[in-house]
């Protein structure tokens, strides 16, 4: 079990693989420099090895030995790991070069301007680059400034927004073996995923061409924000999940049916229990699709 937070971890390490089956690495930007946190014996299984190869303490010579980088260099605020370039990525950066791949391997939390840090690493991207992110999603509070959902970078990483092939994973910090896809929400819900353990959130990207954060909005609301049935509405404008709906029509059957309260509030007691299914990733939730990692590296 990987038990380091961010860097080359073992999720992070067959989420490269991942993405090197959809493309080649070429030129590689790394947000922060990239340690190596998966034991050298580990690494030579993963890897299919044939000896065991000791690539330093950080990320290069992996990504150019094993995944066909051609170059790898990285992004940093301060100057305590040597990185190849020290920038602000809290403000707009001047982009003298852009790369094929950019890899966030859990910095991004760790900026306070986020969404400055997001359209940077896109505009570090070349054309039909890839963009991969492994941040932290629930239960990481206090590792970073951020924990992240996956409905941003649906948002974000949207056809309309300049980017396709967008796929986002959450992953248990403790299972390897399995991560579950999200699906993408549909109108009018959420993919809402409780979780008593610590998730990852992986996502991949490829930048088309030009690209533009001005338009990212929580799905749902853009939804009800164009649903008739709220034209006028005169009070707060809220999603409608599909737990909502079904207690709204509670409501009404106990103003018709007085004598159904009790019946009602027992359910509205478990109504979680229906439509939001487990506090551990499972397929038992609709949004996730189980999948198991030797299948997709």
């Amino acid at each position: 079990m990987s038990v380091s937070l961010m860097g080359i971890n073992v999720h992070s390490l067959q989420f490269l693989m991942f993405a090197r089956r959809k493309q080649p690495f070429g030129r590689v930007a790394t947000i922060g420099r990239q340690g190596i946190h998966v034991p050298k014996s580990r690494l030579k299984r993963l890897m299919n090895l044939n000896n065991e190869v000791d690539f330093g303490p950080f990320c290069e010579e992996l990504l150019k030995d094993q995944f066909g980088a051609v170059k790898v260099d990285s992004f940093d605020f301060s100057d305590f790991e040597n990185a190849t370039h020290l920038v602000d990525m809290n403000k707009p950066l001047a982009i003298d070069e852009t790369y094929d791949t950019i890899f966030d391997g859990g910095s991004i939390e760790h900026i306070y301007n986020a969404p400055q840090a997001l359209a940077n690493v896109s505009a570090m991207c070349a054309d039909q680059g890839q963009i991969l992110h492994m941040l932290p999603a629930n239960n990481f509070c206090g590792h970073g400034f951020w924990q992240f959902s996956p409905e941003l970078f649906f948002s974000l990483y949207s056809e309309p927004n300049g980017y396709k092939e967008t796929q986002v994973f959450l992953a248990d910090r403790t299972n390897e073996r399995i991560w579950f896809e999200v699906r993408k929400p549909q109108p009018g819900n959420r993919a809402e995923v409780v979780s008593s353990a610590a998730l990852y959130v992986l996502v991949r990207t490829r930048k088309t061409g030009r690209f533009s954060h001005e338009t990212v909005q929580q799905s749902d609301y853009v939804y009800n924000w164009q649903d008739r049935e709220y034209a006028g509405h005169s009070g707060p404008l809220g999603p409608k999940s599909w737990g909502q709906r079904v207690r709204d029509t509670a409501v009404e059957a106990a103003k018709s049916s007085p004598a159904l309260l009790p019946a009602i509030r027992f359910a509205q007691r478990n109504l979680r229990r229906v439509y939001m299914p487990t506090t551990s990733l499972s397929s038992a939730n609709p949004h996730l699709i189980e999948r198991v990692t030797a299948k997709l590296i």
